[in-house]
């Protein structure tokens, strides 16, 4: 097993996941050199510092989210953030993350995590609650540092995890398609910082996503994490909500 660490130097214990059969070969990433070298990836588990890890979580424990920004304080204008400054917006997600998550609790964050050095990122860390799967987003790239990857459970590009005999993908940016898309299986992803005003540039292709597809970013679920039973709910009412509009589209068509 080949970590990312031996693309990106700064990346010692990441792993880049990409389980779409039993074994099946890295699929290369615009975030990630292409070498030639070919990763092989086992969906079931993957060994990082020679230890075995389970894909599989008890849905009571788990919540998600994406695109925190900590440090960041121009998102507040980007994305018309309620925060008079950086500080207001930090403490603000800090107590919210802790308000529903507890110490044993697992939280799959989605990307964009914080920017910053060490420094900024040790001090967000070191008063966040739970146990935290971090998926890399297009700004943790260039802000991640060894000495503090260890804050973390795992660091990947990509998961595919089970969750109470639910699968899903999790990623930082939505996809077009993906393997199981139609079976029910979920894609979970951030970046795109959904909002009732959401006026970026993103915003015309949201249309495009599948029911089983849901924004985890604290823009879009009023900067909190959401436990799995609420994506569960949200993404039934969706899954119920297209059908409803399929139905319309073929009683309108035969009219």
């Amino acid at each position: 097993m080949k970590t990312v660490g031996e693309f990106l130097p700064n990346f010692s214990t990441v792993l880049f996941s990409v389980p779409v059969g039993d074994v099946s070969p890295v699929l290369y990433s615009p975030s990630i050199p292409s070498t030639g070298r070919i990763v092989i990836i086992n969906r079931a588990e993957m060994r990082m510092n020679e230890k075995i890890m389970n894909f599989k979580f008890d849905g009571s424990r788990v919540f998600f989210t994406s695109d925190t920004h900590f440090n960041h304080a121009n998102i507040i204008r980007f994305c018309n953030r309620p925060f008079k400054d950086v500080s207001h917006m930090n403490e603000a997600i800090i107590s919210n993350w802790n308000r529903v998550v507890g110490p044993e609790d697992i939280v799959f964050h989605l990307g964009d995590f914080c920017l910053g050095g060490s420094a900024e990122w040790i001090n967000v860390l070191n008063r966040l609650n739970g146990k935290i799967y971090l998926i890399s987003g297009n700004h943790d790239i260039k802000n991640l540092r060894q000495n503090y990857t260890k804050y973390f459970e795992h660091i990947s590009m990509q998961m595919y995890i089970e969750i109470d005999k639910q699968k899903i993908y999790l990623n930082h940016c939505p996809f077009l398609c993906y393997g199981g898309s139609y079976n029910g299986t979920w894609q979970l992803f951030g970046h795109v910082h959904t909002s009732r005003n959401n006026t970026g540039k993103d915003a015309p292709r949201l249309s495009m996503l599948l029911p089983t597809q849901y924004d985890v970013g604290v823009d879009n679920n009023d900067f909190t994490p959401v436990s799995f039973a609420q994506v569960k709910a949200i993404i039934e009412k969706q899954i119920e909500q297209s059908k409803e509009g399929e139905q319309y589209d073929e009683n309108t068509i035969h009219e």
